[in-house]
């Protein structure tokens, strides 16, 4: 009996750590949430000072501390002082430890030391978060939370924003057209460009907007979404036409706001606000470049209009998508002007450093190394910065263009209906009903 006992606990440990070795690579969300977030908050207790004294993360005291410890503790030797434990909270993708700052340390010091820190806990990587003067967030992921993506179930909700991505820190990717109303999206061929805009496309289609492609790839990649599109191009003649018609709505929507007294489209009633208006341009680079000279008119007159809606269209609620593989001076004419005015940048896997410092360079300088180090095996991954010089790891969730197909015609029933733009929307051919046949077959007889 007593061998029974013993055999059926060995069988039952060894089952037990197999368990948590399957768990480990293959859940890696339930082995953190059983194993590793006690141990890691542990380690983070008990080797906090310590931890934070050797990664140079102290202060000296204060003449006030110092007399305290001297003449109240009877200690001679006064510790360095580290940053105070505001709070620790749990994720089911690592730790949240909120800091106050002492007098002398700036988040940028604690952001210098994220790598010592991430190798002192053994956590997968340390994001540091300003929250306000003084106060900062250290955010610890457990695992690889970009191997395999996995949207959380509770999203941010909003006019105009829609979630796209997730961060490294475990946190939501969310492409916010309010704050954020036009961006840049770069990358290579392969790089995972592509399934960024499906989930782009498949956000925006279940929201009451308006969204209008240029492809200038004969429409292979914008043709799938054309049950939710309002209009679409897929030549550069198409294209010409097409942006003369979005800057003519542009036009009538700021007469709108002149007639009743406000400058912002979400400031009108909403029995007269128009629909907003997204434009996805596919490969920009098709606008701007031309094999003949008399085709130079027509790319001066685009980029004119695409600088146009840069400049002025947020305010009338049109807001620009642009994507490509490069995006530089040497397109021609307009080239960086546009730039300038996409304030939100994405970059994926690239082929140079010169691709990311034209994304990336001008708005968050520490993000190109990042960019430039993107693993070509690991398609979606890309950097995300914005105006502000901050800048994030992201990688969107694996869609197919038949996913992405299905979700447009799904929600084809809101795509609305805008006068200027009604000679480009494209034919949806519709598919064919069975109907039962009212002719009864009959043998063929010899």
């Amino acid at each position: 009996m007593p061998d029974v006992a013993l055999w059926a606990e060995a069988t039952g440990a060894l089952a037990g750590a197999g368990g948590l070795g399957y768990a480990k690579f293959n859940a890696p969300r339930i082995y953190w949430m059983a194993v590793g977030k006690p141990l890691t908050w542990g380690r983070f207790t008990f080797t906090y000072r310590s931890t934070m004294d050797v990664c140079g993360l102290t202060v000296r005291p204060s003449a006030l501390r110092a007399f305290l410890v001297r003449n109240v503790a009877r200690r001679q030797d006064v510790q360095p002082v580290p940053p105070k434990v505001r709070r620790v909270r749990g994720t089911s993708t690592g730790l949240r430890v909120t800091l106050r700052l002492p007098a002398g340390l700036e988040p940028a010091d604690v952001a210098a030391a994220s790598e010592r820190l991430r190798h002192a806990w053994g956590v997968h990587s340390v994001n540091v978060v300003e929250i306000k003067p003084g106060y900062v967030e250290l955010r610890m992921t457990g695992y690889d939370v970009l191997r395999r993506v996995r949207m959380p179930r509770r999203l941010l909700k909003g006019p105009m924003m829609v979630p796209v991505a997730l961060r490294d820190d475990g946190t939501v990717f969310v492409r916010d057209y309010r704050q954020v109303p036009h961006a840049l999206t770069l990358g290579a061929n392969q790089s995972g460009k592509s399934m960024y805009q499906r989930n782009l496309v498949m956000a925006l289609a279940k929201l009451s907007v308006a969204l209008v492609g240029i492809d200038c790839k004969r429409g292979v990649e914008h043709r799938t979404y054309a049950p939710r599109l309002s209009a679409l191009a897929t030549t550069p003649d198409e294209a010409s036409g097409l942006l003369e018609a979005v800057v003519a709505e542009m036009e009538d929507r700021f007469a709108l706001l002149s007639e009743h007294g406000v400058s912002d489209l979400w400031q009108l009633p909403d029995d007269v606000r128009p629909v907003p208006v997204v434009l996805l341009v596919d490969e920009v680079s098709e606008l701007f470049l031309i094999t003949a000279r008399k085709d130079e008119e027509r790319r001066d007159q685009m980029v004119m209009q695409l600088v146009r809606l840069g400049q002025m269209s947020r305010a009338v609620g049109i807001y620009l998508e642009i994507c490509g593989q490069r995006f530089g001076s040497e397109l021609g004419k307009g080239a960086t002007m546009l730039r300038a005015q996409l304030t939100g940048r994405v970059v994926h896997r690239v082929n140079d450093k010169q691709t990311a410092e034209m994304g990336l360079g001008d708005i968050a300088p520490d993000a190109v190394f990042a960019a430039t180090t993107i693993a070509p095996d690991r398609p979606g991954v890309a950097v995300a910065g914005d105006s502000s010089g901050g800048w994030s790891r992201i990688r969107t969730p694996e869609t197919t263009a038949a996913e992405a197909a299905e979700v447009c015609r799904e929600f084809a029933h809101l795509t609305p209906t805008i006068t200027a733009l009604e000679a480009f929307r494209p034919h949806v051919p519709t598919a064919p009903v069975d109907v039962p046949s009212l002719v009864k077959p009959r043998p063929v007889t010899d």
